[in-house]
């Protein structure tokens, strides 16, 4: 039996009144596979100890199947739990970690049918009379799997349980988690903080940043339509480039976002979606173009929708079957402060907002920070030169962009530049998406 799992308006405090949940609702489908993806820190392993009954409830409801669950003992949720430290007992073998909780729900019954079986699927049967001393990293996260498979439960809780592998063995057991998960048909709830895990698991992703529920969705609706720009920033790899624009709509003229000493025009007829940045006449934007947005080639191979810039190659990563390349288009990259963070911190000048504001502006710009944070560092004018008093740290370039190997590109190079507009994404000084393009979800057959 498999099991619903829902979260209403649930959240936790702890020491001081900081808020590590805050109001997060989530509606998990019985045998789905849900993964809660965040920076370290975010409230993540917090919101599945809530679900395994480790932590209590301040606000909201949990629902099991339908029922109220606040004040269910661990026991009778009838789950289980993979952590990351995989959590052994020393002093005995696998074989009988495996069978331990067994023991405990049937102290009468043999186990040794149901460790077997459980040992045959995981492929571990020749480690079942050795010690976890005497097993690698991968082989006791394999036994801390079994002990929880072979309990039969209605959902599997993993918190991080790959973390302490090394990259090769991580990609090996993601594959067996995935498989298994779906031939047992569990309701499962993984946290992670790695991208490539939450993207290559989950039937859905939620994203998470301070307690705050950012985004929820398909992998590859949270990659494809980010909802602000702590999503589009913290999922994909190599990350977004964000760059500071102005945007430029005159009444007789085509509307054009200025990037510095380059601009994107917008071909007329404006998309609906373009419509949407009128309003923003003459306001700094942050403009998100993936690496797979832009390409290289001549302006004259310009495609319906594409638009040309040109870039100074700045670095070139060869990484095998593909290169990225750093350029240097003379635009000015918006800065996310602390997208590593577990939560945003408001800078001075905020925090001295906050102290002499009225309540209301207090609530108001509280609400912004819960739903991204504080985004961008736009205190300069879009055109402006940043300076060599910029103490803000710089990657090479302020455009990276994904390309085949064969292409010859060195340090120095003067190289045409085609922008995909369909693959713009437009953000307003909050990190809130203006332009929400592309506007469907792209083919798997284009």
């Amino acid at each position: 039996m498999t099991r619903a799992i829902s979260l209403h308006d649930v959240s936790k405090s702890y020491a001081r009144g900081v808020r590590v949940v805050d109001r997060l609702s989530l509606d998990i489908a019985p045998g789905e596979f849900l993964v809660l993806l965040g920076p370290s820190g975010c409230g993540k392993s917090t919101v599945l100890r809530m679900i395994a009954g480790l932590e209590e409830i301040d606000e909201g409801d949990l629902l099991l199947d339908g029922e109220y669950a606040n004040d269910w003992p661990p026991s009778a949720r009838d789950m289980a739990m993979v952590f990351q430290n995989f959590a052994l007992y020393p002093s005995m073998t696998s074989r009988d970690n495996i069978g331990f909780p067994l023991r405990i729900e049937a102290p009468g019954a043999d186990p040794r049918p149901r460790v077997d079986a459980t040992a045959r699927m995981l492929g571990i049967e020749d480690l079942l009379d050795r010690y976890p001393a005497q097993l690698s990293g991968g082989e006791r996260q394999r036994v801390a799997m079994g002990r929880a498979i072979a309990r039969h439960p209605s959902a599997f809780l993993m918190d991080e349980p790959l973390s302490n592998l090394d990259a090769k063995l991580r990609n090996h057991l993601r594959a067996e988690i995935a498989g298994l998960t779906r031939e047992l048909g569990v309701t499962t709830v993984y946290v992670t903080h790695d991208q490539a895990e939450a993207m290559s698991l989950g039937d859905r992703v939620a994203v998470l940043r301070g307690g705050v529920l950012q985004q929820v969705g398909s992998p590859r609706e949270v990659y494809a339509l980010p909802r602000n720009v702590f999503v589009a920033a913290f999922i994909g790899t190599p990350r977004i480039n964000l760059l500071r624009g102005l945007v430029r709509a005159p009444l007789d003229g085509a509307m054009t976002i200025s990037l510095g000493k380059q601009f994107l025009r917008l071909p007329e007829p404006l998309s609906l979606d373009h419509r949407l940045l009128r309003v923003q006449q003459g306001r700094e934007v942050i403009v998100g173009l993936r690496s797979e947005a832009v390409r290289i080639a001549k302006h004259s191979a310009a495609r319906p929708g594409e638009v040309p810039l040109t870039g100074l190659v700045e670095h070139v990563e060869f990484q095998g079957h593909e290169i990225l390349v750093h350029f240097n288009t003379g635009s000015s990259p918006a800065v996310v402060p602390e997208l590593e963070a577990p939560r945003p911190r408001p800078g001075r000048q905020a925090r001295r907002r906050r102290r002499e504001g009225t309540v209301l502006s207090r609530l108001r710009e509280r609400a912004g920070a819960l739903r991204a944070g504080p985004v961008v560092v736009l205190d300069q004018p879009a055109d402006a030169d940043p300076g060599p008093t910029s103490t803000e740290p710089r990657l090479p370039g302020d455009l990276i962009v994904r390309t085949t190997p064969d292409l010859d590109l060195r340090h120095g190079m003067q190289v045409p530049l085609l922008v995909d507009l369909a693959h713009l994404f437009v953000f307003d000084q909050h990190g809130e998406r203006i332009c929400p393009n592309p506007a469907r979800l792209p083919d798997l057959e284009e």
